[in-house]
């Protein structure tokens, strides 16, 4: 009975990690390095808005809250989506953690997108980016770029880009 148990456990983490494949990247922990990256390309002041697109464990979301941020992170795999909001919990109004495909939820107004995913999704990211802002928005992508617009600035393989 608990070897049935263990399997079907395996099984369910097993298909957590791995169906994230079909709409965006693999769980890949963002380093610190490229975190603090990140918060300095994206340069927002306290009080505005971060999303963060594929959020993980977490991590950028503790540090955008940290830096006075208000953020929101959006995460397929309900494994890391419980991991995420539990360790932002202490965080209260300023972290909010949702479960669910990013592709298929209506941003709140924002000042910056930051992203980890796949080469494959930045040429959709842009479409979306083009069409979810009506005011400025920066886009910060760690380790892949969009494909024909120039990044205005590049930290520790972490891109900014800026949309009107």
């Amino acid at each position: 009975m608990i070897i049935a148990i263990i399997i079907i456990a395996a099984l369910i983490v097993a298909i957590c990690f791995s169906a994230v494949l079909l709409f965006g990247a693999p769980y890949l922990p963002t380093l610190a390095p490229q975190v603090q990256a990140a918060l300095k390309l994206a340069d927002l002041k306290p009080n505005q808005s971060l999303i963060e697109l594929g959020c993980g464990d977490g991590r950028v979301l503790i540090a955008a809250a940290e830096a006075g941020l208000s953020v929101t992170g959006y995460e397929i795999n309900p494994i890391l989506a419980l991991i995420a909001w539990l360790r932002t919990r202490k965080y209260g109004g300023k972290v909010k953690v949702e479960w669910g495909n990013f592709w298929h939820k209506q941003w709140p107004e924002t000042d910056a997108v930051f992203v980890f995913l796949l080469d494959k999704y930045m040429k959709r990211l842009d479409t979306l980016c083009i069409q979810n802002t009506s005011r400025p928005l920066k886009l910060v992508s760690f380790a892949f770029k969009v494909p024909d617009r120039k990044p205005v600035k590049v930290l520790n393989g972490v891109y900014l880009y800026v949309y009107r």
